[in-house]
């Protein structure tokens, strides 16, 4: 389970929300986007593509490549690294991205 280290909730009104999957997520400013799902419940983020295994964001600093995830319609989108900001569309990552 992922818990916030400061207590309160008071920081996440002001707008900043993210779509995950067509549902509103909140989050504080400064927060990635791995730690926004994480905060709001998400988990799994994405699916191995060779059997389709569960995974989550694990180091949060962009070595393990298991928060992979689509961020505004791009593949492979490391979540740890990239800051979350209001009206992103988030997608879990099923599978192997698609070739173009």
């Amino acid at each position: 389970m992922f818990t916030r280290v400061e207590p309160g909730s008071a920081s996440l009104s002001g707008g900043n929300v993210l779509d995950f999957e067509g549902s509103p997520v909140p989050f504080r400013s400064g927060d990635s986007v791995a730690a926004a799902l994480l905060a709001a419940g998400v988990s799994p983020l994405r699916e191995t593509p060779v059997d389709q295994s569960p995974r989550a964001p694990y180091c949060m600093m962009g070595v393990c490549f298991e928060c992979l995830v689509e961020i505004d319609g791009r593949q492979n989108q490391q979540s740890c690294l990239t800051r979350a900001c209001p009206g992103m569309i988030i997608k879990r990552q099923h599978g192997a991205r698609t070739l173009r």
